[in-house]
């Protein structure tokens, strides 16, 4: 039992602290990435921080079966290079032994892979998609910085001189936009005021951006005329309650809608969510032979391999899942195969390491 926490705590340790490197490198390209979108306009500073909660089950999802990889990696080899191992093979202790300690803190870490691979990472990817959209779709007071002209998709653009204190209401507002008639021709119009505020009708939930003071011009391409509208008032709908886009990508949906639809798109996306915990089991049995190593080699004789092993693994399963979406490999057929290979490897090189024994 001791013997049990002793190797459980280094593994454990070793694996937080490469997660947490891997972690704050993932982290902090994609909080640039966000940085430079909010500093441009295209969203407001004010959800970044949550942009990034829900996007760290995604994170760890990756992050943690190659961080606990390592972990039994470097764990392992560290008490190799101590000759830790050999006291314990002179115990009695034999390879098969060490993995079946090592399976244990596995099934920890695969549950919290599953937790985040099948419920956790889709809804979080899924309320940064609501929240990136509605930005796309409307206009925010928060994301429209004064004196610049921003696109807000849709093939709307705006302009806004300056704030009032409260940022309530906005002066000299330019609005353009490109729109089509009823009969499907293509117009121009832009929108001119000198003052322009935000309301929401609440019996519908539609926002309006209303603009006073202003003109109102509309052009067809094509033709010499414009018809010039002068107004004291005129509301522009910025979206409707309804006008949300429906979000159907497997990548979103709940993984019991997964299990209930047939669409090969929605069976990747399944057994890949199913794939991520299984895959910490078949790492843990390819990481124990791996480790091993004698003291003039290192700890880190055998770490580059054994990443490129898993960037092989793991660039296999993500062939897989766009094979699979596509229909050109059978959903019968999936990722079962990659992850068959990968354990018969890792039982090839287990029954290797029991032939030589653990200290020769």
């Amino acid at each position: 039992m001791i013997i049990f926490r002793y190797l459980t705590r280094e593994i454990l340790l070793t694996m937080t602290a490469v997660a947490g490197v891997l972690l704050l490198v993932i982290m902090g390209s994609r909080f640039i990435r966000y940085f430079s979108n909010a500093a441009e306009g295209d969203i407001p500073a004010s959800i970044l921080g949550t942009l990034m909660l829900f996007h760290l089950p995604g994170f760890l999802e990756l992050i943690l079966p190659l961080a606990f990889f390592l972990g039994i990696l470097l764990a392992y080899g560290q008490l190799y290079l101590n000759s830790e191992i050999t006291v314990l093979v002179a115990c009695g202790t034999s390879p098969l032994k060490l993995l079946q300690v090592s399976l244990v803190p596995a099934a920890l870490v695969a549950v919290l892979v599953g937790l985040c691979s099948l419920l956790l990472t889709p809804a979080g990817a899924l309320q940064n998609e609501i929240m990136i959209e509605d930005q796309r779709s409307q206009i925010d007071f928060s994301a429209l910085a004064p004196g610049r002209f921003q696109d807000f998709g849709g093939g709307r653009t705006a302009y806004t001189e300056a704030y009032n204190n409260d940022r309530t209401r906005m002066r000299s507002v330019f609005i353009s936009e490109r729109q089509q008639r009823r009969d499907g021709t293509p117009e121009s119009v832009v929108t001119r005021a000198e003052e322009g505020y935000q309301v929401v009708d609440d019996e519908t939930g539609s926002r309006f951006l209303v603009l006073a003071d202003g003109e109102r011009y509309s052009v067809e391409p094509g033709r010499h005329q414009a018809e010039r509208l002068i107004f004291d008032t005129y509301a522009v709908r910025l979206s409707r309650a309804e006008d949300r886009a429906e979000l159907f990508s497997p990548e979103y949906a709940t993984t019991a809608a997964l299990i209930d639809n047939d669409d090969p798109e929605a069976q990747a996306q399944l057994q890949w969510r199913l794939s991520m915990p299984l895959m910490v089991f078949v790492l843990t049995l390819l990481a124990m032979p791996l480790s091993r190593v004698n003291p003039r080699q290192g700890r880190f004789a055998k770490l580059l391999p054994a990443i490129f092993l898993h960037i092989a693994y793991l660039s296999l399963l993500l062939a897989a899942l766009d094979a699979i979406g596509r229909g050109s490999l059978p959903v019968a057929v999936g990722m079962w195969p990659i992850h068959a290979g990968f354990l018969a490897l890792g039982l090839a090189m287990m029954a290797n390491a029991q032939r030589k024994g653990i200290s020769g």
